[in-house]
């Protein structure tokens, strides 16, 4: 079975991409079920219900988020009611929505995801190892069958420790965050894909999905300064993981980094295949 992780969707860059690009993707590599991260997806920062529910139109199956998923203020009532879309596990009792969420995928295979927060440089909150064990043993318990895990931290030292942690109890743990794509991805001895960052969907012409010369203009004078979202060089970054279901073991992972152009080329090979069965 083929897992597809998107990595933190950015602004309407990252929504344009994913709107043209995820069913070529699917196509191509086989996908059985789609996660993707999206608190970046509203102009960079939060997420809205308009947003979300655009994003599973387009065939995410849930969505994970992090540190900005309460920067939209609709978020808080938009996430008790769409129960695919989680929030970090970690957080303190009493917060809205889920870390976690049992899904059964189009083949029947029951998928686990569990999103959980780093606290290095991030809010103190409760401890994401234990709870990201635990809410992996809740979901296999209920029947997952394989369980992803989107650790959303900020430095690299604790999602690798989160890896190796979870190593033979999630099929896969993959990072966001850092809005960089990373080049470590290995499958870990008891049978857990890895990767410290997905990356990022949506521009890379500016500074992690923000316009440059902002982000430049504040480093140099120290002032503050309004951040908009970057337009160009629009890139989908993501992992396909496979595995097994009949023992949650992942066999590999692969990463994804595809321009706008590769994924018309990856459209118009699915069209062409199409046209061949017509």
């Amino acid at each position: 079975m083929n897992l597809l992780f998107i990595g933190d969707i950015v602004g309407r860059p990252g929504r344009d991409l994913v709107k043209r690009g995820l069913a070529p993707i699917v196509a191509a590599h086989a996908i059985d079920f789609v996660i993707a991260n999206g608190e970046n997806s509203a102009a960079g920062f939060g997420i809205t219900r308009e947003i979300g529910d655009q994003l599973f139109s387009y065939g995410i199956d849930v969505m994970t988020s992090g540190n900005h998923i309460w920067d939209k203020k609709e978020a808080l009532e938009y996430i008790v009611h769409e129960p695919r879309l989680l929030r970090p596990a970690n957080y303190p009792a009493g917060a809205p929505g889920q870390g976690a969420y049992l899904a059964t995928a189009a083949n029947g295979v029951r998928v686990g995801v569990v999103n959980v927060m780093g606290r290095v440089f991030l809010a103190n909150i409760d401890d994401p190892f234990t709870t990201a064990a635990r809410e992996v043993a809740r979901l296999k318990a209920d029947g997952a069958q394989l369980v992803f895990v989107d650790v959303h931290a900020e430095v690299t030292s604790e999602k690798i420790a989160m890896g190796w942690y979870l190593d033979g109890q999630a099929t896969a743990v993959v990072g966001t965050h850092t809005h960089v794509q990373t080049a470590d991805e290995r499958v870990l001895p008891k049978g857990t894909a890895y990767l410290t960052d997905a990356g990022m969907t949506g521009p890379h012409d500016g500074v992690i999905g923000v316009e440059k010369d902002a982000v430049i203009g504040k480093f140099l004078s120290g002032l503050p300064v309004r951040f908009e979202t970057a337009t160009g060089d629009a890139r989908l970054n993501g992992v396909v993981v496979t595995a097994d279901p009949a023992t949650g073991r992942a066999s590999s992972i692969a990463r994804l980094s595809l321009s706008a152009d590769d994924i018309e080329r990856l459209a118009a090979t699915a069209r062409a295949h199409a046209d061949a069965r017509a």
